[in-house]
């Protein structure tokens, strides 16, 4: 099964998840320079907080879209998955 979403809205996933990979660059070379902890730190959550930001803009796709469907046809194997992944989720 495919990406749920738009082309438009996959490119804007692809672009946000390129801007995290340079953050991450960027966090490696920081401790390669002995930057301040505090310092990384900020950075450690920046991109944490961007990433969980693009697990939710997933999230609401599939559930918008794949889940949406599978309701329709009243068929509960996506919705099992999807609740096997939430309990997995910290």
């Amino acid at each position: 099964m495919a990406l749920c979403g738009d082309e438009n809205e996959h490119k804007r996933i692809a672009m946000r998840l390129k801007k995290i990979e340079g953050q991450i660059r960027g966090i490696a070379a920081m401790i390669d320079s002995n930057r301040e902890c505090i310092e990384v730190l900020r950075q450690i959550s920046a991109v944490s907080g961007a990433l969980h930001g693009v697990w939710v803009q997933v999230l609401s796709d599939h559930l918008k879209g794949c889940i949406a469907d599978a309701l329709t046809k009243k068929d509960d194997k996506l919705v099992d998955q999807l609740i096997e992944h939430l309990k997995k989720v910290r």
